[in-house]
């Protein structure tokens, strides 16, 4: 299999880490210029504590958050067989499986390590995949855990919560040093903001690079397609209700589930025979065709932790 854009992934991956923490030890230098050592850093260590408790805690919220089961082997044993599999293909221990009840359909992927890892799936996904394409959406999730995506992402979160520290620190300054910190205070809030856009753009990558890790680990590419096409389908039919419940965990799904409506537009064109699956065939088609996606839809994505859909499906046209 060839991969010929991984390469441009991983740069751009490199350069927005760079830029990330170029930004966090800008504004580190400048604190110790204008004021030593003393305040702000204090609140930038806070930061790393709320992390740190953030680590630690995450997988006890998810659970809480969505209500998740662990069940056996002998509760459900096709689940833990394609787990089991995908783990040993991925040479990680295999992860804990859960369910979550909730009929929104989605999979997955928390945990403080590889080996501390956990996969759930909803009641939704089972009731809306066949098993190919469950088996695609688990193996985006088990990348997840082999590419330790938890706590990368934990780490760079860092960067932009300590500027905010940084930033409120300054409000408490008396201001001395011709107005230092009031400089200060205004840089680190625009880092602030630039640095969670670097957050979520390297969040979409590590989407990209969990996609193609499903495709690594066996999966065809149309069934990965496919199963995600009916993610969003099944998204956006999702009450408000319900989307209200599970938003602030939305960045752990395998689609953003808050964006599901403004995709179906873009989407549909890309099954070409409406029969609410990608094929294929039509996947092969998909690769040699020009794909549109909306103006919209662009400005939505830079704020989202998920690629945009008809973006994914066309690069895993190529991943065949």
């Amino acid at each position: 299999m060839k991969i010929s854009s991984s390469w441009k992934l991983n740069l751009r991956l490199w350069l927005a880490t760079v830029l990330l923490f170029g930004l966090l030890y800008a504004i580190i230098t400048a604190i110790g210029y204008y004021f030593g050592y003393g305040g702000p850093l204090t609140f930038a260590g806070f930061a790393f504590l709320v992390v740190f408790a953030q680590y630690l805690l995450g997988p006890k919220i998810v659970e809480a958050t969505m209500g998740v089961r662990y069940v056996s082997p002998e509760e459900a044993p096709k689940l833990h067989e394609i787990v089991e599999d995908l783990a040993f293909k991925a040479n990680i221990p295999k992860p804990k499986i859960g369910i979550s009840e909730t009929s929104i359909p989605n999979a997955f992927a928390y945990g403080r390590s590889k080996g501390n890892g956990h996969i759930c799936i909803t009641r939704g996904i089972l009731n809306l995949l066949n098993e190919n394409e469950l088996k695609a959406v688990l193996g985006h999730e088990m990348s997840h855990i082999r590419h330790s995506d938890m706590v990368v992402m934990t780490l760079l979160s860092v960067v932009p919560l300590i500027c905010y520290y940084i930033f409120i620190s300054t409000l408490f300054s008396d201001g001395d040093r011709e107005g230092g910190a009031a400089l200060i205070g205004f840089v680190a809030l625009i880092a602030y903001f630039i640095g969670n856009l670097i957050v979520l753009f390297v969040s979409r990558i590590r989407e990209y690079y969990a996609d193609e890790g499903s495709v690594e680990l066996g999966n065809q590419p149309n069934y990965l397609a496919s199963a995600l096409y009916k993610l969003v389908y099944g998204s956006a039919r999702a009450s408000d209700n319900e989307l209200k419940k599970v938003e602030g965990l939305k960045a752990f799904f395998a689609n953003d589930i808050s964006d599901a409506k403004n995709e179906i537009d873009d989407i549909r064109s890309m099954d070409l025979d409406s029969d609410g699956s990608i094929s294929e065939s039509e996947l092969a088609q998909i690769k040699y065709t020009k794909t549109r996606v909306s103006t919209g839809s662009r400005i939505m994505e830079i704020f989202s932790t998920h690629p945009n859909m008809v973006k994914r499906i066309k690069r895993l046209s190529e991943l065949g």
